[in-house]
């Protein structure tokens, strides 16, 4: 057993030791069946925080001749599955943390000098007879292991990226990185199976893959390991009753991201850090910083500000993924900002219809965080004034109503003004705050028609319907709410109901608000 070559099973072994502990060992399952055939070559690629490098020692533990994991994996689902003992502890696995090599050497020569000489230390011990040709050259070390033994070996690859991310703007380190990549995976008989992952997908040229051989699943791609990108929802229910926590809440936080048109996964760390503490609070400023998201959404390529102010009212925003080069410096449209957030977790990805939206209220948080500390400073005004509003609202101040959403049209008016879709975008963000009491409906069907906007409490607010108008009085809405009879859909919040009407007038250029309690 070495470090690299056949590690121990130490690091599965702590994670399944944890107080949270979610079995997705079946994910072995469809590595097995890849194992020794021509497509055996795997890069997966999720957000920070959502179990890559756990699912990257699990690998290792199950496959690495170098220990006994049959204890660890027996009461795990993998145990029940054809092939299970055939691959237990059978392979020879190279494991490398390429960030670790990065950040000791903090150069690519000399990263890939380092990782070629310890992995040749941990072969040259079990391998003691062999002659080899060239020890520096850690392909033709591995060719001299296969050619004279017949034995394979299983590559695993955990932060795959650290390049792309940490060096940026250095093509000449990146090139000579995937350079070493390629010629050591592509086309190698000694190779039972390559597993990689990171955050980025593999970096492209134009339209092609720079490691084409990989079969590559993504955030965008997720098939076949959707169920493994992050915490299902049975999963955090089941979490949720043992641990006796608010399951909406848990939802509310840090679902959302989207994988089919059936299932969307959670926040992995997020789940397991809120579980622990006992509270439901935004947990990636400790792995995300608030200014790395501010470099992005300042990029205000072709109308990006527009779109993250759609996000931010709650919209889906159309995205076109397939340009993106899949690093963090080429970017040519808006649409390759977009899909690097994607890719960084701060957006969904709705496959069927082609949308990005914004997941949850831990990434509404951290938007919100960022744009107070960007360029943004009349977003940044409205976003402030939110909580005024709502208390205002709340207080029936219609005057004061008007005068906030007022503010929040001069400051936020990045659309043409002129239609109550527009007007939508306004008091979306200018009840942002209200997310934090309320589950907000654009368009819910009830009583005889569709309410614009209806504010479903969380706790012990006011439910809300709101109305709007453009160009015409607000009293015309508060009518329409009573005529069409959308508190029908309310019956249960009949006795705390706010009625709120607001209008917009194109000649005057004003807004009014009308707010009834209902009756």
């Amino acid at each position: 057993m070495g470090i690299y070559l056949n590690p121990q099973n130490t690091l599965f072994q702590n994670m399944k030791n944890s107080e949270i502990y979610v079995d997705h060992s079946l994910m072995i399952e469809n590595i097995n069946k890849i194992i020794n055939t021509e497509n055996n070559k795997l890069c997966v690629s999720r957000p920070r925080r959502f179990g890559k490098s756990t699912d990257a020692n699990m690998l290792v533990a199950y496959y690495s001749k170098g220990c006994d994991s049959s204890n660890i994996f027996k009461d795990l689902k993998i145990s029940q599955t054809e092939l299970y003992q055939k691959h237990l502890n059978q392979h020879n696995v190279i494991h490398i943390n390429m960030q670790d090599f990065l950040s000791k050497t903090h150069d690519i020569d000399k990263m890939l000098i380092l990782l070629t000489k310890l992995i040749f230390r941990d072969i040259k011990k079990v391998y003691q007879d062999i002659e080899y040709f060239d020890i520096d050259d850690l392909i033709q070390v591995l060719e001299d292991v296969y050619a004279e033994v017949n034995e394979r070996f299983i590559f695993v690859i955990d932060e795959w990226d650290c390049i792309f991310r940490e060096y940026k703007n250095n093509k000449e380190a990146q090139s000579q990185y995937l350079d070493f990549l390629r010629n050591l995976l592509k086309d190698k008989p000694y190779i039972s199976l390559c597993y990689m992952t990171g955050i980025l997908p593999i970096k492209k040229y134009g339209t092609h893959s720079a490691l084409n051989m990989f079969k590559e699943v993504s955030i965008l791609n997720p098939t076949p390991l959707e169920e493994f990108m992050g915490f299902t929802e049975k999963e955090v229910q089941d979490l949720c009753l043992k641990y006796d926590m608010d399951y909406e809440k848990m939802k509310d936080w840090y679902d959302g991201y989207k994988m089919t048109d059936d299932l969307s996964v959670y926040n992995h760390r997020s789940v397991v850090y809120a579980l622990m503490d006992r509270k439901y609070e935004n947990y990636w400023s400790a792995t995300e910083t608030y200014e790395a998201l501010r470099v992005y959404i300042d990029m205000n390529y072709d109308g990006l500000k527009d779109d993250i102010v759609k996000l931010l009212a709650g919209e889906h925003v159309a995205v076109q993924t397939t340009s993106f080069q899949n690093d963090m410096t080429t970017f040519k449209s808006k649409d390759d900002v977009l899909t690097l957030l994607i890719h960084l977790g701060y957006l969904g990805y709705n496959s069927s219809n082609q949308t990005c939206y914004i997941p949850n209220k831990e990434v509404i948080d951290s938007f919100v965080n960022s744009i107070r500390s960007s360029n943004w400073n009349e977003t940044t005004k409205a976003l402030l004034n939110s909580r005024a509003l709502l208390e205002a609202t709340w207080n029936r101040d219609e005057e004061l109503v008007a005068k906030y959403i007022e503010e929040a049209h001069l400051d936020t008016a990045i659309l043409t003004y002129n239609n109550e879709n527009a007007l939508s975008y306004t008091i979306s963000i200018a009840y942002m705050y209200a997310r934090n009491h309320y589950t907000i409906i654009r368009e819910m069907p009830s009583g005889k028609g569709y309410a614009d906007m209806v504010f479903i409490p969380k706790d012990d607010k006011p439910a809300m319907i709101v109305e709007l108008k453009w160009d015409h009085e607000a009293e015309t809405a508060i009518d329409q709410i009573r005529e069409k009879k959308y508190p029908k859909g309310l019956e249960k919040y009949r006795d705390n109901l706010l009625l709120v009407a607001i209008s917009y007038d194109k000649k005057t250029k004003k807004h009014s608000c009308v707010i009834e309690k209902y009756k």
